[in-house]
C-alpha cells in the first residue's frame, strides 16, 4: 500500500507531475484503489450565506469589493433559509454542506454568532457541516468545533512563490496559520488551490508540496480551475488545458493518498468523459448544485445521470471510518 508521507521534496513531486499522462493516471488509480472505496464519490454542496463586499484583493474573485463584477452584495442569510437549502442539498444527494461568507476574517460579533447558529442547525440534518469564512483565530475555531463544525475550508490557492502575484491583502503564512488553528480545534481541514492563475508548472508542484508536507494532510483537497470573471484582474486568462487538471488531480492523489481530492470550480466546463478521467485519476469528491458561491456549476440532476452512467455511488456522510480508508492522522504517544 502507498505510504502516507509528509517529507516529500519538490523534486519528487515534480517527477510525478511530469510522468507520461496515462502512466500517471494508472499509478494514481492504483493508489486511490488502495486507500478508498473505488467508485464512491462524495457530493458536497456550497452555499454563499453572505455574498460580496469583501475587502480582499484576490485577483480571481468576483466578490472583492474593489472589482466591478456585477455581483450583488447580500447580507448574512437567515438561519431558516440556510437550513432549507441544506435540506434541499441533502435531497439532491449531498452528504456535505458548506457555508461560505465573503469575509476577510471572522470577527467576534453578532454575524459570527449567527453562523454558529447555522452550524448547529445544519448539524441536526446528519450532514458533514463545513464553513469557509476567511481567516480564523484559535478561539473562533474552538467555538465552531463546539457547535459541531465538521470541516473548515481555507485554500492556499497557489505556491508560496506565486502567491503575491494573486493576493496582496494577506500573506501565505496567514493562510497556514488559519489551517493550524483549525487543526488545533480538532476540525477536519479542507485546503487546495486554483490552477489558471498565471502560475507555472513549478508553482503547481509548489502548491501540492505545501499541502503534502503539512504535519497532517488536509482531509479534503479541492482542485479548482479558474473561472474567469469579467471585472477581475484575471478575466482574460486562458482556459486551463484539460490534461493539466488531470495531472493535478493524479499528483494530489499520489502524494496525499488518504485525502479526498475534490473537483471544484471549473467542472461545468468538463465533459462527462473528462470528468470520468479525473475520477480514474483519483478524484473522489465533487461540488454539486447550480452554483459555487457565485459561479455556475452542474446541477444535481445532471450529476446523478453521470453517476449512473459511470457506475459511481454517492459517499455517505461521516463514512471515513471505512476500514479501507486509512487515517492520515499521526499516532500520538500518551504520557
Amino acid at each position: 500500500m502507498a505510504e502516507i508521507r509528509h517529507n516529500w521534496t519538490k523534486e519528487e513531486i515534480n517527477t510525478i507531475y511530469n510522468k507520461p499522462l496515462l502512466a500517471l493516471v494508472l499509478e494514481a488509480a492504483n493508489v486511490h484503489n488502495e486507500h478508498h472505496v473505488f467508485g464512491e464519490v462524495q457530493i458536497s454542496s456550497l452555499l454563499s450565506v453572505k455574498t460580496g463586499g469583501c475587502s480582499e484583493d484576490c485577483a480571481y474573485c468576483p466578490q472583492a469589493a474593489r472589482y466591478n463584477t456585477g455581483v450583488q452584495v447580500h447580507a448574512l442569510m437567515k438561519t431558516s433559509d440556510v437550513v432549507a437549502a441544506a435540506m434541499n442539498a441533502k435531497a439532491g444527494g449531498a452528504s456535505r454542506f458548506c457555508m461560505g461568507a465573503a469575509w476577510r476574517e471572522v470577527r467576534d460579533n453578532r454575524d459570527f454568532d449567527r453562523v454558529l447558529e447555522m452550524v448547529k442547525a445544519v448539524n441536526t440534518l446528519d450532514m458533514e457541516v463545513c464553513c469557509t469564512l476567511g481567516m480564523l483565530t484559535e478561539s473562533q475555531a474552538a467555538k465552531l468545533a463546539d457547535v459541531g463544525l465538521y470541516a473548515y475550508n481555507h485554500n492556499v490557492d497557489t505556491s508560496e512563490e506565486h502567491y503575491g502575484e494573486v493576493i496582496t491583502t494577506r500573506t501565505y503564512d496567514d493562510r497556514l496559520q488559519t489551517l493550524s488553528n483549525v487543526r488545533k480545534a480538532g476540525i477536519s481541514v479542507c485546503s487546495g488551490g486554483i490552477i489558471g492563475l498565471g502560475e507555472t508548472d513549478e508553482d503547481r508542484v509548489g502548491m501540492l508540496f505545501t499541502l503534502a508536507t503539512l504535519p497532517q494532510h488536509p482531509e479534503s483537497v479541492p482542485i479548482n480551475t479558474l473561472v474567469p470573471v469579467a471585472g477581475t484582474p484575471l478575466a482574460d486568462n486562458n482556459k486551463v488545458p484539460f490534461d493539466q487538471l488531470v495531472r493535478m488531480v493524479a499528483t494530489a492523489r499520489i502524494v496525499m493518498p488518504a485525502s479526498a481530492v475534490r473537483l471544484s470550480a471549473g467542472r461545468l466546463e468538463l465533459s462527462v468523459a473528462e470528468q470520468a478521467m479525473c475520477f480514474m485519476a483519483g478524484a473522489n469528491s465533487i461540488f454539486a448544485g447550480d452554483k459555487l458561491l457565485t459561479t455556475p456549476n452542474p446541477e444535481f440532476n445532471s450529476d446523478m445521470a453521470m453517476f449512473e452512467m459511470l457506475g459511481l455511488k454517492p459517499k455517505a456522510a461521516f463514512a471515513d471510518h471505512d476500514p479501507r480508508v486509512k487515517s492520515n492522522q499521526p499516532q500520538h504517544e500518551h504520557a
